[in-house]
């Protein structure tokens, strides 16, 4: 695992390797990639044919685009504030390699998110010890993804092996894994396996309240619990009913 090493280097060589080599988010995983693309603006009129006025709606279009990171808008500003050359050489070339630095500084604070899993990490520092605009652009539009479903397909089956696991966490993990689409897989981690969670942990709070002998303080706790949000039912069961007893 290369997690703290891939973030530091690009974090020290960032900005003098890519003004010699090398498009753009904001930071943010899995940032959706700008539609216009670095030589062909909207209207579909080669760069060298715009007119003044042309290139400098081509420019305020990239930068009024809410995934263009720091990057793109200093040089974007640059070109703005220059010549027409200026605004051209920054359609042509200057877009493509500021979108690059901005793609590199999302790809370093993938890695350096402690969630990011081992699938995420080696695809991550696959884009940056490749370290092109195109690579890096891969990575952030398709590969994230991909990588992130590896990771999650993972969490998922050991959920599933896990003896704590309900009949409730199971069918739902199940679910999404049978669907095996990045989405669904994502959808049971954030929020299925949640709710499922909670699903299994009301039937075990309403079966300790089906239980006779249970004192009356434990019975009105388990009645509150039962009624509360997914979080009140998992710390009544883990924390909660051995207080009342205590």
């Amino acid at each position: 695992m290369r997690r703290t090493r891939g973030a530091l280097a690009v974090a020290a060589a960032l900005t003098p390797v890519l003004l010699l080599a090398t498009p753009a988010v904001a930071a943010g995983p899995a940032p959706a990639a700008p539609a216009v693309t670095a030589t062909v603006p909207v209207d579909g009129t080669p760069v060298d044919e715009m007119s003044e006025e042309e290139l400098r709606m081509a420019i305020l279009r990239i930068m009024a685009d809410e995934d263009s990171g720091r990057g793109v808008d200093r040089e974007a500003n640059k070109a703005l504030d220059g010549t027409v050359e200026d605004m051209r050489t920054f359609l042509k070339t200057g877009y493509r390699l500021a979108q690059a630095e901005d793609d590199a500084v999302a790809i370093a604070r993938i890695l350096a998110d402690p969630n990011s899993g081992r699938g995420v990490i080696r695809e991550a520092n696959k884009a940056l010890d490749t370290f092109t605009p195109e690579a890096l652009r891969a990575f952030l539009e398709t590969g994230y993804r991909l990588a992130r479903a590896e990771d999650d397909r993972v969490a998922i089956t050991r959920i599933i092996g896990d003896p704590k696991s309900g009949r409730g966490v199971k069918r739902e993990a199940g679910k999404a894994l049978d669907t095996n689409t990045p989405e669904a897989l994502r959808a049971f981690l954030e929020t299925g396996y949640r709710l499922a969670q909670a699903e299994d942990d009301r039937v075990a709070v309403a079966r300790i309240l089906a239980d006779p002998k249970i004192s009356p303080a434990l019975r009105a706790a388990a009645e509150k619990a039962i009624e509360g949000t997914p979080e009140e039912l998992r710390y009544f069961l883990e924390t909660g009913q051995y207080e009342v007893d205590g």
